[in-house]
């Protein structure tokens, strides 16, 4: 028997009557959970001779890891990219109304702005757990303004950047990099090696994208480090039989043994083709990630809004830069998008939840702790019925959302 120290008195919670997905699986077994994190029933039992404390029924529900969302723009009028207004307050805002779409966890992303943007906006979105007033905050996403003029889709063009003295100009642009997760930027530009080699060094997730970068530009940033790619489709070369462009990396054989190459996609029906996401999952279906890519007027009326430095129009759930058929940004729902990539694809249940769960963590490197229902990992969950809906969302094994 263990000496009592290492046993907690902390309130014992199992989850019974449930399917969960644990090792790619879902499959009938009960989920435990104590001080935030998800317990191994056998040592419980054995080690401690250990018992609930609370049983909840799920109804034969399904459990899932909760959702990792790593590229979200705003939402519900609260847009990230501007300096004016309570900074944090927006950040909170968003952070609590996306956990009834089961986003446990999120990386609010900047679109490309002017420096003072970077200045004001950066130093005040924190790194930080989820709880009852809303999904953790897991560091910033920089999209731009180091990216292609071409493929600039809604970023605005005066206030693109080049590599001209490479991490210097970085630095110069956002200022500290300790709350950041990942950079999205195009490879072609010259001086970008240095640059993703300094970002991997910091532990921060490089990601190409907004880019008119052909494969061996692209092979040679994974080379370098770089390890994702934004929005695959959107914003970039389109493939080609002779030169498939970025796209090219899901089947490359230059990819560094040992590495994966994830890919965000927008799964909302309007910004890829389901013969497009069809094609992406079955060439490499563990790199793909789900990602809203929401704008500030998800969960708003269709109208005129702003994202960023630009003016949008809501038509639908088409997001258009204002006066033009220029999609930018999405006003979809990571639920939605984890129903409409099942439905696309018809891939498993199992892998369309692991693509809002599992990948997104893997990709920022949080998987020993995020992302999966593994023992010992944060109890951050969704429960959602046979028809992938979300009934609750827990973080830390507490309730913070329910139906």
């Amino acid at each position: 028997m263990p000496s009592n120290k290492s046993v907690s008195n902390a309130p014992i919670t199992q989850f019974i009557n449930c399917r969960i997905l644990r090792d790619h699986k879902i499959q009938r077994e009960d989920l435990w959970v104590r001080e935030g994190k998800i317990l191994d029933p056998e040592k419980l039992f054995f080690d401690e001779k250990g018992f609930a404390d609370v049983r909840i029924d799920c109804e034969n529900r399904i459990i899932a890891p909760g959702f990792i969302d790593v590229q979200i723009n705003g939402g519900y009028g609260v847009d990230f990219s501007l300096a004016s207004g309570d900074i944090s307050g927006g950040v909170a805002l968003v952070a609590k109304k996306i956990l009834e779409h089961g986003v446990t966890s999120f990386c609010p992303t900047l679109v490309t702005s002017p420096s003072s943007v970077y200045s004001q906006v950066l130093p005040q979105i924190e790194v930080q757990n989820g709880g009852l007033s809303g999904a953790g905050v897991i560091g910033v996403h920089l999209e731009g303004p180091f990216i292609s003029e071409e493929k600039r889709g809604a970023h605005p063009p005066k206030f693109l950047r080049s590599f001209e003295a490479g991490v210097t100009d970085l630095l110069e642009i956002y200022g500290k990099l300790d709350n950041v997760a990942m950079v999205t930027l195009a490879p072609e530009l010259a001086n970008s090696g240095p640059v993703i080699q300094e970002l991997v060094r910091r532990g921060i997730t490089v990601s190409v994208g907004h880019s008119m970068a052909d494969l061996s530009q692209a092979e040679e940033a994974v080379i370098q480090g770089a390890s994702f790619i934004t929005h695959l489709f959107n914003a970039m070369l389109p493939f080609h039989h002779r030169d498939p462009g970025i796209v090219g990396l899901l089947t490359s054989d230059k990819v560094p043994p040992g590495r994966r190459v994830f890919y965000g996609m927008i799964a909302d029906g309007i910004h890829t083709h389901p013969a497009a996401l069809r094609i992406a999952h079955r060439a490499h279906p563990t790199g793909l990630v789900l990602v809203t890519d929401a704008v500030p007027a998800m969960g708003l009326p269709a109208g005129r809004h702003t994202l960023g430095q630009q003016q949008i129009d809501i038509q639908g759930l088409h997001a258009y830069v204002a006066g033009t058929k220029t999609l930018c940004g999405s006003i979809a729902t990571m639920n939605m998008c984890v129903r409409h990539f099942r439905q696309a694809t018809g891939c498993s249940v199992e892998a369309a939840l692991e693509a809002a769960s599992l990948r997104p963590a893997e990709s920022l490197g949080l998987d020993h702790r995020k992302g999966t229902l593994n023992f010992n990992t944060d109890a951050d969950f969704v429960v959602l019925d046979d028809a992938l809906t979300v009934q609750e969302t827990y973080i830390a094994g507490q309730q913070v959302w329910k139906k």
